[in-house]
This record gives C-alpha cells, sequence and structure tokens, in this order.
C-alpha cells in the first residue's frame, strides 16, 4: 500500500510537472542556458550583453553554446567583416572623443540578409565615421535565422536603445537624442523599431526596461524585408531618413519609397534619397564619386537640420 501511495504521489507530481505554463519552461530553459560570451570587434572595445543571463527572451537554438563566429576581411586579418552564429545579442560601446562629443548616440544595424551580419562595413566602419562626427556609436548584435527579424531581432534591437538610455548619464549621451541607423536587413530593423515602440515600463524591476525603446529619430539605408504592415503608422513615428539606389537594387528601392509613403501620408517628417545607381551596400564608401557616394553627407545636413548635431560643421 505504501508502495503504491508513493508510486501515486509520484504520478500526480510529473503530471503537475507537464502543466506547467511554458513561460515558466521557457524561463526554466534560460536559466540553464550556458551562452558564450560575446567577444569585441575591435580589441579593447566595451560590449554589454542586452539580455541578462535566465531571461525568457533567450533560447537554446541550435548552435546556442558555441561562440559566435568571426569572419575576417581578406588580406586584413586585424579586422572582423562579418559575425555569425548570434544567440547572446549584445551592442559594443564606441564613444566619440571627448573633445568632439556632442550627446547624440547611434545604435548601428549592420545588414547580411538575417543569415550573418556585415559588422565591418556596416558596423566598425560606420562607428569610426560617426565618431569623427562626435556621435556616439553602438555596434548592435541581433540575432539571425532561425530567430524571427520581426520578434526576437526586433526584441534585440528595442533593448539596444533601452541599453543606451539606462546608460546615458555614464557614457555622456543626451537621452533625447538617441537614434538607429540600419543598413540592409539592419535596416529592417530600424523600420521595425521605427513604428513598434513604447515608452518603458514604469514598473519594471529591470531598470533597462524602465526605458523608451522609442529612436528620436531613424535612418534606414538600402533597407529590404520580406513582411511589415505600413497601414498603421503610429503619430509619434520619430522622423526618418531614408536613402537607396534606384534601378539597380529595385527591391530595396522599392521598400524604401513605401516605408516613405507610409510616413508622408501620416504627416511624419521624412526625408528621402533615391539615387539613379549605385548598386547595393557600399555603406558609407566614395563609390568612385558617384552621387550615391555622398548620402552620409545629405544626413549629416538633415540632423543638423533637425538640431541633432549641435555645433558641428558639416564634414
Amino acid at each position: 500500500m505504501k508502495l503504491r501511495r508513493s508510486s501515486g504521489i509520484y504520478l500526480v507530481f510529473t503530471a503537475a510537472i507537464g502543466l506547467l505554463p511554458s513561460t515558466a519552461r521557457a524561463a526554466n530553459e534560460a536559466k540553464e542556458l550556458s551562452l558564450p560570451e560575446p567577444k569585441p570587434l575591435v580589441p579593447g572595445a566595451k560590449v554589454l550583453t542586452l539580455w541578462p543571463k535566465g531571461s525568457p527572451r533567450l533560447r537554446a537554438l541550435p548552435g546556442y553554446d558555441k561562440p559566435e563566429q568571426f569572419n575576417l576581411t581578406k588580406g586584413r586579418p586585424e579586422r572582423v567583416q562579418s559575425v555569425d552564429n548570434i544567440h547572446n545579442p549584445s551592442i559594443e560601446v564606441h564613444l566619440a572623443p571627448k573633445d568632439k562629443a556632442n550627446g547624440m548616440a547611434v545604435v548601428v544595424a549592420a545588414g547580411g540578409g538575417n543569415k550573418t551580419l556585415v559588422v565591418g562595413s556596416e558596423g566598425t566602419d560606420i562607428a569610426e565615421w560617426l565618431n569623427g562626427l562626435g556621435v556616439h556609436a553602438f555596434i548592435e548584435r541581433y540575432r539571425l535565422r532561425p530567430y524571427d527579424s520581426a520578434t526576437d531581432a526586433l526584441a534585440d534591437t528595442q533593448r539596444s536603445i533601452r541599453m543606451v538610455r539606462a546608460h546615458a548619464k555614464e557614457w555622456g549621451v543626451d537621452p533625447k537624442r538617441v537614434g538607429i541607423m540600419g543598413f540592409s536587413a539592419g535596416g529592417e530593423q530600424a523600420a521595425w523599431v521605427t513604428l513598434k515602440f513604447d515608452e518603458g515600463d514604469a514598473k519594471a524591476t529591470d531598470p533597462v526596461e524602465k526605458e523608451s525603446c522609442r529612436p528620436d529619430f531613424s535612418v534606414l539605408v538600402y533597407p529590404g524585408w520580406l513582411r511589415m504592415d505600413l497601414s498603421n503608422v503610429p503619430k509619434n513615428t520619430p522622423p526618418t531618413f531614408l536613402t537607396s539606389a534606384g534601378i539597380d537594387d529595385a527591391f530595396h528601392a522599392r521598400q524604401t519609397v513605401e516605408f516613405y509613403d507610409a510616413l508622408f501620408k501620416a504627416k511624419i517628417p521624412a526625408e528621402m534619397h533615391i539615387y539613379g545607381h549605385g548598386g547595393h551596400g557600399g555603406a558609407v564608401s566614395l563609390r568612385k564619386g558617384i552621387p550615391f557616394g555622398t548620402w552620409h553627407l545629405r544626413f549629416v545636413d538633415w540632423a543638423k537640420d533637425l538640431g541633432l548635431m549641435k555645433e558641428l560643421a558639416t564634414r
């Protein structure tokens, strides 16, 4: 009889475990995860993981227990051009020199088709350029496929903006001049967070979650996505700068124009530059002197016009 009673208790216990809510199971799984810490792209740079250990946002998808893969630039073994296998998302801190810093901050989201992250030309190069303008840069490493760009990666992007605001005093950031600049698939992230943001949770125990994830401005550079609902643009959508090459990058040009049209109809301040040619990619390269190689100068003009860059001469 005792054996039967003991066995019965055991059966009831296992049944109760099976009825645990999925969120509770996810939390338990997250606590057991051992995610490798991301290494800096630039030696000596500070890297902060976005989610605390045990966060239900973290998941055990294939490869989670392996470190990120750094793919180096051909002929420049000291430079990381792209990163794969991102499971522990992060931001890398690149502060402008103190004698140039103006308080403006940009979360930089590189592209790569959600398969890789081109953190060289669309990450560290961008951070160096922005730092030269007195702008603090934070290179985001958001999660890639099989994670979902509209949920997992978007949560990473929202968290990146919150993180910058949470450390604003420490980093010399004006919390009212925090924006995002996204390239290609990173432009998808910029587009998502431009439309999907909140003012933070004042009751959150995590101080980062208390902060707003609304960017004060958004920059979409040859952005692209598979799906995006543009029918509901919030009234307080941030001002947005958009650019792309034209006919020879028709897919991204079309989506750039569609996003601009949605903002225009909603009466959101936006500026768009579609160039005659230039192809896809290229970040801030001069492109052998063609007009598309000057988009970043137009961005500076736009930022100055909005009062984002204070006491800064156009470069």
